[in-house]
């Protein structure tokens, strides 16, 4: 089974966007699937219209908590519902991720890895509508990621398009519980894959995809300075060793 989770904040614009993309690249590859919409804390009708737009699952929270949050919630239920065969995709709700990728992440997942991410600084990789300081600050991020925390087959370290084994979610889970995902905003997408890489027969690859925020419906949420900080204070953490 194939899980595609998305967490989503106010993204009641996005997702009669989203969803339906997602349907049809699924029907046209014939591949079963669960759309697991976590819905963090929305003020806007984002859960009414995820249910209405066609996801199968949706998981709310009464209040926002903010993305770390959100990936905690979705990837716990998952982990401890789905089979160790499975696979999660997890993906931006606000309609910047093209799900035409899944497939072959899937693909990549058949072929013995663990680990698949939507690259954006692999060959043939595209980057449509995002502001030049946040893709300078960016890419300056994945430089030092690659430098003082390097991982085999990684590049992008921030990008949440991604594509999880259940069984190396469910170990991560059985290791670390909810310590698991322990970083707040954006960083704990960094803190993901930092912790995975301490599994030794652990495979990671990435694909090149084209980020669209140009397709996205209204203004970002993402507050780009305090990201990167906090960004940067892991990277240090890390690579001093402290796992707190």
């Amino acid at each position: 089974m194939l899980y595609i989770m998305l967490p989503a904040y106010n993204e009641e614009q996005a997702l009669p966007l989203m969803l339906p993309r997602i349907q049809q690249v699924m029907e046209r590859h014939r591949l079963a699937y669960q759309v697991v919409v976590v819905d963090d804390g929305s003020t806007d009708r984002t859960a009414e219209v995820a249910v209405a737009a066609g996801a199968h699952e949706l998981i709310q929270h009464p209040h926002n908590m903010g993305l770390a949050a959100a990936l905690r919630t979705g990837l716990t239920h998952i982990a401890h519902t789905a089979q160790p065969d499975d696979v999660v995709v997890i993906l931006d709700a606000d309609n910047t991720h093209n799900p035409g990728l899944i497939p072959r992440m899937m693909q990549r997942i058949d072929e013995g890895f663990d680990v698949v991410i939507a690259s954006r600084f692999r060959p043939g990789a595209r980057v449509v509508g995002v502001p030049p300081i946040r893709q300078l600050l960016s890419n300056l991020g994945g430089w030092v990621y690659r430098v003082l925390l390097p991982i085999r087959g990684v590049r992008d370290f921030t990008c949440g398009y991604r594509a999880y084994r259940v069984s190396i979610l469910q170990a991560a889970f059985e290791r670390w519980d909810a310590g698991f995902i322990s970083e707040t905003g954006f960083a704990a997408m960094v803190d993901i894959l930092l912790k995975l890489r301490l599994f030794d027969d652990i495979l990671m690859t990435e694909l090149p995809f084209i980020l669209r925020y140009d397709l996205k419906p209204g203004e970002s949420k993402m507050q780009v300075s305090s990201n990167i900080r906090a960004s940067l204070r892991l990277a240090l953490r890390r690579a001093l060793g402290r796992l707190d």
